[in-house]
């Protein structure tokens, strides 16, 4: 099935995922990143204590993503959206309105639970559970809206802004929230997804486990392939936070390092795409040992690479890598661990990558202060991402033989089977 069929056929519920990731961005750091002068200058915060207050705020979201998170595995997705909308508007209210720096911790912490933590960890989550052999373009077609957010949504900020300022810009954000995302996203999931193959579970074995969160979390491949995923979020997080030490490090301009933002943009949209298709074709298993080469060519690029071309090659290495990762962990998972507990297992997942997009800043900026050469930093998150790599092609042999050993045994103890 082509791309363009895929899509007419499967438009509701691929729009539903495509919107979820889209207003996910009133969590993520680029957008609550454009209010942060404000921020420091209302509350007469340093950029260490604003970054120090914004660590702890991501991190206790990340813990409550734990618990939070396996409510999709119990519940109507259309509810649990709806929920999750009303709970992001409800903060971005609070962000129109905070007056005191306690009252702006318990803000962050809440865009960042219901919009980076909660919004994508939803729309992932429907993507593995509602698809199997589509599964690669699903997720690669609702991640598409992060993308879109980035490309959108700073742009109308800051024009809003200037017209009402940007407390009026938050208001504004959270009326989007309740009278477009609101009634889209009911209308959209009001008919879940039935998978092929599980309208009738009886007329077939069933040829994948099922694991619970307990299972996975004691399964040693999982912690080598969950070192794959932290290494996009922590890297990439760690270069954009400290990209004006970069720029003046370099002797480059900030003009010169944002014009290379189009360029990850473009290759990030084509990259998930094409590893969507990939997947479908191959497995997630299969493509994982590779993705995170062009994120270790994109460190070394930068660390050792002074000329100015070097932002476009860093940015157009680094967005092959996202576009693979923002496809490849949706599609993983419930290929790996079934679908059955998919929501609880992947609030670990998605609490791991807030915890290092969390950590990362902060780590490198403290060895900055200790006079660790941001050179030398580059060759280790480098070195990190070539050995991982190496750890995840043995692992990805081994998790497929084990499928193919589950799936041997289910059709072997299957009554049409004997």
């Amino acid at each position: 099935m082509s791309y363009f069929a895929f899509v007419r056929e499967n438009l509701r519920w691929l729009l539903a995922g495509l919107l979820l990731t889209f207003f996910s961005s009133f969590g993520q750091t680029f957008f609550i990143s454009l209010v942060a002068g404000d921020l420091r200058s209302a509350f007469d915060l340093s950029h260490g204590e604003f970054g120090g207050l914004y660590m702890a705020a991501t991190l206790l979201s990340a813990a409550s993503l734990t618990v939070i998170g396996k409510v999709v595995d119990t519940q109507p997705l259309a509810l649990v959206s709806a929920a999750i909308v009303i709970g992001l508007a409800l903060f971005s209210v609070g962000m129109a309105s905070v007056s005191s720096v306690a009252m702006l911790f318990v803000v962050l912490y809440g865009l960042r639970l219901f919009g980076q933590g909660m919004m994508t960890h939803v729309a992932m989550t429907a993507m593995g559970r509602w698809y199997a052999a589509q599964r690669g373009r699903a997720v690669s077609i609702a991640g598409l809206g992060i993308q879109c957010g980035e490309a959108s949504l700073p742009l109308a900020f800051v024009a809003v802004s200037a017209l009402v300022g940007w407390r009026g810009a938050w208001w504004l954000g959270a009326v989007a929230l309740v009278v477009v995302a609101l009634p889209a996203l009911v209308l959209l999931l009001r008919v879940e997804r039935i998978p092929r193959g599980q309208t009738a579970p009886d007329e077939g074995p069933e040829i994948l486990r099922h694991w619970t969160r307990g299972e996975v979390l004691r399964d040693p491949a999982f912690w080598i392939l969950s070192a794959g995923t932290l290494a996009p979020p922590f890297i990439g997080t760690t270069i954009f936070f400290n990209q004006v030490y970069l720029v003046e490090l370099r002797g480059w301009t900030m003009e010169l390092f944002a014009s290379g933002f189009v360029v990850m943009s473009s290759m990030t949209i084509t990259f998930a795409l094409l590893a969507g298709w990939l997947i479908d074709k191959v497995s997630a298993l299969r493509i994982i040992p590779v993705f995170l080469l062009p994120l270790g060519a994109a460190c070394v690029v930068m660390a050792t690479v002074t000329q100015s071309y070097a932002v476009f090659v860093f940015m157009a290495l680094l967005g092959v890598s996202y576009g693979f990762t923002s496809t490849l962990f949706g599609a993983l998972w419930p290929e790996v661990y079934g679908t059955r507990h998919l929501g609880a297992v992947r609030s670990v997942i998605v609490a791991m990558m807030v915890l290092a997009s969390a950590v990362g800043p902060g780590l490198t900026g403290a060895l900055i202060d200790l006079g660790v050469a941001y050179e030398t930093q580059m060759l280790a998150m480098a070195a990190y991402c070539f050995c991982v790599a190496v750890s995840m092609t043995a692992v990805s042999v081994h998790v497929r033989k084990r499928l193919a050993t589950t799936a041997e045994t289910a059709i072997a103890g299957h009554p049409r089977s004997r």
